[in-house]
């Protein structure tokens, strides 16, 4: 929706966890930072979210559920909503995508956009 009522920015950094990975067992951990930001002239609420996860090997999983961490924020406009939340992966790097699911006090639902990023782990650092 190209409404500018309801226009919603997310901004994600991503973070290697190699404390929590094991390379030998194909298991790399990545945490990222998701940053919410209302940028229309209207309040909207986050319902759903949808992730589709791409590993090294193009394996994809898609994730669906209410909310994000247990929350589902209200922004008025100008108000934006942080959270962090992590992914496992059998490779050194892949990406993530997607969507989360909005409503606006009016009732009018949109999708707002989280554009791709890297999960980059440590043999893909340069």
């Amino acid at each position: 929706m190209s409404d500018p009522r309801y226009k919603i920015r997310v901004e994600v950094v991503s973070d290697y966890l190699e404390d929590q990975s094991s390379p030998d067992d194909d298991r790399y951990l990545f945490s990222y930072t998701v940053t919410i930001r209302n940028e229309g002239t209207e309040a909207a609420k986050l319902l759903t979210r949808h992730w589709i996860i791409t590993d090294g090997n193009g394996l994809t999983q898609e994730v669906r559920g209410p909310g994000v961490v247990g929350e589902q924020p209200r922004l008025e406009p100008g108000e934006s909503f942080q959270y962090t939340s992590g992914t496992p992966l059998s490779t050194p790097m892949g990406s993530m995508r997607g969507s989360y699911r909005m409503i606006s006090d009016e009732g009018i639902e949109f999708d707002a956009e989280i554009k791709p990023f890297g999960l980059l782990g440590p043999a893909t650092l340069h």
